[in-house]
Parts: structure tokens; C-alpha cells; sequence
């Protein structure tokens, strides 16, 4: 499935893509935010490819043939919390080269057409942490309404507050 927007091309990860996801996925302004380390190598990179991003409805965002982020549906069991039947979890993030064009909002707003037209979803969540205000503000735009306030524990252990956000069809 691929997917176009008037700025981007959402499509499925190829492995080709590991070294432009090591070049965004190992900055630290990244992947802690989301609660994911940042990648040390190229390898860890295609492994997350073959793994993470290989499941159903999530896609590398592209801009000019390039992978600046992902944008992807998470469905039950691989969500991080159980938000019930017909529910999906929103996540995203864009590289930070990228950070101000809406991107973002831009590839969140194609997928939640695709959930809600194509998908038989009936309600969308997404959680941020809790200072991370430009995710908050992507999601305040696509309409997304305050859900509520989670503890969730990161890949060091840490556990750290979020704010869970939902929308329906």
C-alpha cells in the first residue's frame, strides 16, 4: 500500500532504508522522546525495519525519495497500552531536519483517513510524554480530544508520565 499526500509518499519500509533511518534514528532528540533508545549502528537500524516497522499499516514517510520518518497504526497486541476492540494506537516522528513543516500532521492525517474509511477502526489513540508539547500540538490539530494520564516505563526502565489522547470515527 502506498500512500500520497500533497508533500509526502507514505510507503512500506524497505531495507534499503537502514542507513537513512541510522542517520535519523541515532539522534537522541528522537527516539527518547518516543521511549525508544537511539540507534547505535546501520545494523540496528535494518533490524527495526525487519521487525518493528515490517508490521501492517506502518510506513516509512517519505519527502524526494528520502525516509525522514515513520508514521504507522498499531494494532492489539504490539499497542503499548490495550485501548479495547476496534481501537488502534497512532505513532509517529518525523527526523528532526524535518521538525516544523507538518509533516507530522500531514502523514497522521492520511492514516487516520485510511483507519476510519478502509480499516473498520472505530477509535484511534496516541500517547505522548508529557513534555513533549510538539507532538501534543500535532495531535491537538488532528482533533484528537484528552483521554487520559498514563505511567509507562521506557527501554532503560525509567517510567515516565504521558498523556493519552483519543479520537473517534
Amino acid at each position: 500500500m502506498i500512500i500520497k499526500t500533497p508533500n509526502l509518499i507514505l510507503r512500506p519500509w524497505e531495507e534499503s532504508d537502514a542507513e537513512c533511518l541510522y542517520h535519523f534514528a541515532k539522534n537522541p532528540n528522537i527516539g527518547p522522546i518516543a521511549g525508544w533508545p537511539p540507534h547505535e549502528n546501520v545494523e540496528d537500524s535494518l533490524n527495526i525495519i525487519r521487525t518493528v516497522f515490517s508490521k501492517r499499516e506502518t510506513y516509512a514517510v517519505v519527502k524526494d525519495d528520502v525516509a525522514i520518518g515513520c508514521v504507522g497504526l498499531l494494532f492489539h497486541p504490539d499497542t503499548n497500552h490495550w485501548w479495547g476492540e476496534g481501537a488502534v494506537e497512532l505513532g509517529y516522528w518525523i527526523g528532526e531536519e524535518y521538525w516544523g513543516n507538518g509533516y507530522a500532521f500531514e502523514a497522521s492525517q492520511a492514516l487516520i483517513r485510511r483507519a476510519f474509511d478502509e480499516l473498520d477502526v472505530d477509535e484511534i489513540y496516541a500517547s505522548y510524554r508529557i513534555e513533549n508539547n510538539q507532538s501534543k500540538r500535532v495531535l491537538e490539530k488532528l482533533g484528537f480530544k484528552y483521554y487520559s494520564e498514563l505511567v509507562n516505563e521506557n527501554y532503560l526502565g525509567e517510567f515516565f508520565q504521558e498523556v493519552a489522547m483519543k479520537l473517534e470515527k
